[in-house]
């Protein structure tokens, strides 16, 4: 009898205890629930500095699916005018003061930008596109002297000995000028004349006697490459960044190649990078690859897939 009813006391305290761990249960996992729709969406941001958003339709592609997978709000603007440093700054303030958690920028002038960040005027963490900036705790572009470089080789490999023009349309922007300054310095250490025009003034001068022609950004590629077409200009051109518009201009032969690295990787990792920031980590990323794209690799799988991921 005794032994009965001490078996009959465990099967109570077992029904007890599992009772006892449904109400837990209950209790804990709706709040697990709760904590995690609690964490609100962020806003983010996006601040370009060319007046046509088109040239980064790649990277605002991986923009929007960071943002999408990571909770994120987004807000891409650009400015009246291409590369207006003043503009710029006054469209970052205005989105600060509006509270976004957290800016992507493409900065027209990072020098000023960066006086801004160091002193402490903006309040919410920045990444950078293309230029390093002081005060932004990441940057998200390739390596941009090895770049300049780089397309200065394909150059000298297609057999060029005569003067070669190098044109900037926006030397306040450090990340282009460090291409620019990498592909001088590797002419003039074969050899070869240089030509620096720093306002992108390419009209009246593209039909020079040169041997070849180089631009840095993907805004002037297109620029040149339209002025070489039209002109019916035959002087190698040499440029960076691939847009649909480039493509095709490496297809018909028109560009001879080009620097490129993937825009959508650029643009994810660019809201990826904010977003962790506005949480309070911080991981900066490594540059981005690049490779240098002639007409004859564009259908290239490899290639394809980083230029036109979704296509």
């Amino acid at each position: 009898m005794a032994m009965k009813n001490s078996r009959q006391a465990l099967i109570q305290l077992a029904i007890l205890v599992a009772l006892g761990a449904a109400v837990l249960l209950t209790i804990l996992l709706p709040r697990q629930a709760e904590g995690r729709k609690a964490v609100e969406p962020l806003e983010i941001s996006v601040v370009l500095r060319e007046a046509d958003s088109t040239l980064w339709a790649t990277a605002r592609l991986g923009m929007e699916q960071a943002a999408g997978e990571l909770g994120a709000e987004l807000r891409v603007l650009t400015l009246a005018q291409a590369n207006d440093a003043q503009g710029q700054l006054s469209v970052v303030r205005r989105e600060a003061e509006q509270k976004a958690d957290a800016l992507v920028v493409v900065p027209a002038d990072p020098v000023e930008l960066g006086l801004a960040l160091i002193q402490g005027e903006l309040g919410c963490p920045v990444v950078s596109l293309e230029s390093a900036v002081d005060g932004a705790p990441q940057t998200v572009a390739p390596d941009n002297g090895a770049l300049g470089r780089a397309l200065a080789q394909a150059a000298l490999d297609d057999g060029c000995r005569g003067p070669v023009l190098l044109a900037n349309a926006s030397p306040d922007s450090t990340g282009v000028t460090q291409r620019v300054r990498g592909a001088r310095q590797a002419l003039e250490e074969a050899g070869l004349e240089v030509r620096l025009e720093e306002e992108g003034q390419l009209e009246g001068l593209l039909d020079g006697e040169w041997a070849a022609v180089m631009v840095f950004e993907p805004a002037l590629t297109e620029r040149a490459l339209a002025l070489k077409e039209g002109m019916g200009l035959d002087v190698p051109l040499y440029g960076a960044g691939v847009t649909a518009n480039v493509a095709a201009g490496l297809e018909r032969g028109t560009v001879t190649a080009a620097a490129a690295w993937s825009d959508f990787a650029a643009g994810y990792l660019a809201v990826e990078g904010a977003a962790a920031l506005a949480r309070g980590t911080q991981r900066q990323a490594d540059p981005l690859p690049f490779f240098i794209l002639r007409g004859e690799d564009i259908y290239e799988p490899k290639y394809q897939k980083l230029l036109f991921p979704v296509s």
